[in-house]
């Protein structure tokens, strides 16, 4: 399975309290998130506000899309949400 990652910005999604952004497996587009709760408690996102939350995870964005992988490839290439959990047990 091949995996990348775009170099767009994230998209922010109020009522989940999550950014979104996209991944390529087997140059198919997955949709993946992360939720504010996990930048907040692991990247340092200073609240659950757009603008903190993008700044978090431009700053970490690497660490990220690595997670991501990761849990694409545990998943078979389907869209993935990044908990604050995944990063406490799993990392």
């Amino acid at each position: 399975m091949h995996i990348s990652f775009p170099s767009c910005a994230p998209e922010y999604c109020g009522p989940d309290l999550a950014l979104t952004f996209p991944a390529r497996v087997d140059e198919q587009p997955v949709q993946c998130a992360i939720t504010a709760e996990a930048l907040e408690d692991h990247f340092g996102a200073r609240s659950p506000r757009e603008e903190d939350l993008i700044d978090a995870f431009t700053a970490h964005r690497s660490e990220i899309e690595l997670a991501a992988q990761r849990m694409l490839n545990e998943l078979g290439g389907k869209p993935v949400l990044l908990h604050s959990g995944y990063f406490r047990f799993c990392t």
